[in-house]
């Protein structure tokens, strides 16, 4: 297995968590936090630890995909090749294309019938 794919198991985590927090959260002060208490901050450290929590670790994890995927840039198997592109490489294009010569067309019967001369 190699390192590029790692990287990539590791970002289809991340985004899938980041998914997840994202939409446990409301814009309007619902969602998750909201469950916990509604205004009340008797439970689970009430609604803005939740809230404060769900927030910090939206950046987190948001930072944490930006750093796999710029990381994830440096493991990409590139080959010992410099040709960016197979349009580019020059051992493929060596052989020109020749387009097959077109068959010679059928004779044709122009054989006009004469006036018989008497």
């Amino acid at each position: 297995m190699s390192t590029f794919t790692i990287f990539l198991a590791l970002i289809v985590v991340v985004a899938f968590l980041l998914v997840v927090v994202i939409m446990v959260q409301n814009p309007k002060g619902g969602g998750l936090s909201s469950s916990f208490g509604g205004g009340g901050t008797q439970q689970l450290g009430g609604v803005k630890k939740t809230t404060d929590f769900l927030d910090k670790s939206t950046w987190t994890l948001a930072t944490l995909m930006l750093a796999l995927i710029l990381l994830s840039n440096v493991a990409i198997n590139r080959g010992s090749g410099t040709v960016d592109s197979k349009a580019l490489d020059t051992e493929a294009t060596t052989q020109p294309v020749v387009p097959a010569t077109p068959a010679a067309p059928a004779p044709t019967d122009n054989t006009e019938t004469e006036p018989a001369s008497e």
